[in-house]
């Protein structure tokens, strides 16, 4: 009884979960960066190599996964598009865990390069980071009514006006993301950096 009320309330209310989960999403990724809490396992360069690569590939499954459900939504059919959808969002999940004990753990890489190639690189992770953040809540909502509706009942909600933003700002922040991995493991000099703890 109590799981039917709590799936009913989060048919009835969606964005309040929405947006619990993207806050404690973003509060994970933002604490990270700026606390030094003592949840990550030291980690050597190879290891945080092993751990971009990694990624890397994670961010390939994820984007092959989010072209293939928007393909099989247009086609109709709607259990390959849902089973897509939850693929991508499971490796998304894991993306972030390897990601948050990357950082946490060895720091990041910073690009080294002609001024020009370095400007492009920018503004390509610039774009690639807004479209992450912005992807988050999106895809959350979008996910949440899929999970919590019907086909049929999804055809009074937002839910595809939503998922087609949610899957275009997340397939080129992806695309992006792969782009930035190869010019910064594969084409260009890094130099390795560790995160600083607060003052």
């Amino acid at each position: 009884m109590a799981t039917v009320s709590a799936r009913r309330r989060l048919r009835e209310r969606p964005l309040r979960l929405t947006i619990l989960l993207t806050v404690a999403g973003y509060a994970l990724v933002i604490g990270t960066f700026v606390l030094d809490v003592p949840i990550y396992p030291d980690l050597t360069n190879a290891q945080v190599n092993a751990l971009t690569h990694a990624i890397a590939v994670i961010n390939a499954v994820t984007t092959v996964a989010l072209v293939l459900g928007w393909y099989w939504i247009r086609k109709g059919e709607v259990r390959k598009h849902r089973a897509a959808m939850l693929t991508a969002f499971a490796t998304i999940l894991l993306f972030l865990v390897v990601y948050l004990i990357r950082v946490g753990g060895g720091g990041t890489k910073e690009f080294v390069g002609s001024t020009m190639i370095r400007n492009a690189y920018l503004l390509m992770l610039a774009i690639h980071i807004v479209l992450s953040i912005v992807a988050v809540p999106v895809v959350l909502y979008a996910l949440i009514l899929g999970l919590t509706h019907t086909p049929t009942e999804l055809r009074d909600t937002a839910h595809a006006r939503v998922g087609r933003i949610a899957a275009a700002s997340w397939i080129v922040s992806l695309v992006l993301g792969i782009v930035t991995y190869v010019m910064l493991n594969h084409v260009y000099e890094y130099r390795f950096t560790m995160l600083l703890p607060p003052l």
